[in-house]
C-alpha cells in the first residue's frame, strides 16, 4: 500500500495574478473570494485537497504590493510569513510579463532565502503566444532552480491538475491534518464575512476602494415554521468615508439590498442551508490602522 503523504503549500504572488482563482480551481470549491480588484485576499486562507493517498493544505496569501496602512503592512507580513512555514511554495506569475518586475523580484529573493521546494506557476497562458511563453520560462529558469515550471490558465481551469500531480511528487510522508471531508479551515462566520465583502467589491466597481471591512454581529441556527434549518445572520459593512456609506446603501437602499441578495444566494449554495441575512453600513474612518481590527488578518 502506498504511503500517505501530506504537506502545507503556500501560493504567493503579486496582486491580481490569479491566486484565489487557482486555489478555488484546485480545491473544486469556492474557498477564496474573487474580484478583478487587487488586494482582495487579506488573510492566509487554508484550503484542503484530499486525495486517496495524500492531503494537501493550500494557503492562499495576500498579494504583494506597496503597503500604505497597517492593514497593508500586515497583509505583506502574512504573505511572506506563510512562505516560511510551509513545505512547498507555488510562485504564481503572469504569462504576459516581459521581464521580472520589482514585485516578482522581491518575491524571488524571499523564496531564495526560504530555501523551500518551489513550483513556478505561469498563469494566463491564454493571453500570450507560445514563443512569448517560452521566453518567460527561460527568463525565470536562469534565476532559480524550480522543482517544476507549469504554465496554466486558472480561469479556464486548464492544466491545473498538473499542479496537484507535481505537488504530490514533492510531498513527504505525513498524517492527515484535517478531517478528509473538510475543504477549508475557515469558520462559517469568516466565510460569510468574505462573501459579503466580495459581493460589495464586485457590485460597487471603482466607486468605493478597498476601505471595506465586514463583521458578523450575530449568527444563530434556528428552525423555520416548516422545521427547516436556517441561519439568521446580521452583518455590518464598515467603510472609511461618509460618502462611501451613501454609495454602499444606494438610492432607497437598492445597492445594499442587492449586495445582501447576492451574498445570501452564494452562501446558501456554499453552506447548503437557508440563510436569512440582514446587513447594515457604518463608517469607521481609521479601521485600516486600528490594531484591534488589523490583528484579525495576521497569519497564525
Amino acid at each position: 500500500m502506498e504511503e500517505f503523504k501530506s504537506g502545507f503549500v503556500a501560493i504567493i504572488g503579486r496582486t491580481n495574478v490569479g491566486k484565489s482563482t487557482l486555489i478555488n480551481s484546485l480545491v473544486g470549491e469556492k474557498v477564496a473570494i474573487m474580484t478583478n480588484k487587487p488586494q482582495t485576499t487579506r488573510t492566509a486562507i487554508r484550503a484542503i485537497v484530499n486525495k486517496e493517498n495524500s492531503q494537501i493544505i493550500f494557503i492562499d496569501t495576500p498579494g504583494i504590493h506597496k503597503p500604505k496602512t497597517k492593514l497593508g503592512s500586515t497583509m505583506i507580513e502574512t504573505a511572506f510569513g506563510s512562505a516560511k512555514e510551509v513545505d512547498i511554495i507555488l510562485f504564481l506569475i503572469e504569462a504576459n510579463s516581459k521581464k521580472i518586475g520589482m514585485g516578482d523580484r522581491i518575491i524571488l529573493e524571499k523564496i531564495k532565502q526560504a530555501k523551500k521546494k518551489t513550483i513556478l506557476i505561469i498563469n494566463k497562458i491564454d493571453l500570450v503566444k507560445k514563443e512569448e511563453l517560452l521566453e518567460i520560462i527561460e527568463l525565470y529558469r536562469k534565476e532559480y532552480e524550480f522543482s517544476a515550471i507549469i504554465p496554466i490558465s486558472a480561469l479556464k481551469n486548464s492544466k491545473t491538475q498538473s499542479v496537484l500531480e507535481e505537488i504530490e511528487k514533492l510531498l513527504e510522508p505525513g498524517p492527515a491534518y484535517y478531517d478528509t471531508s473538510e475543504y477549508t479551515d475557515q469558520t462559517i462566520r469568516q466565510i460569510a464575512e468574505e462573501i459579503i465583502r466580495e459581493k460589495a467589491l464586485k457590485l460597487l466597481n471603482d466607486e468605493v476602494p478597498h476601505g471595506l471591512f465586514v463583521e458578523i454581529e450575530k449568527m444563530e441556527e434556528t428552525l423555520t415554521n416548516k422545521q427547516e434549518q436556517i441561519y439568521n445572520i446580521e452583518a455590518t459593512i464598515f467603510c472609511i468615508r461618509d460618502s462611501h456609506k451613501g454609495i454602499i446603501i444606494g438610492k432607497n437602499g437598492t445597492m445594499l439590498k442587492k449586495i445582501g441578495t447576492y451574498a445570501r444566494q452564494d452562501l446558501e449554495k456554499i453552506l447548503g442551508i437557508k440563510i436569512n441575512l440582514k446587513t447594515w453600513v457604518k463608517v469607521k474612518k481609521d479601521w485600516q490602522d486600528q490594531d484591534t481590527i488589523v490583528k484579525k488578518f495576521k497569519f497564525n
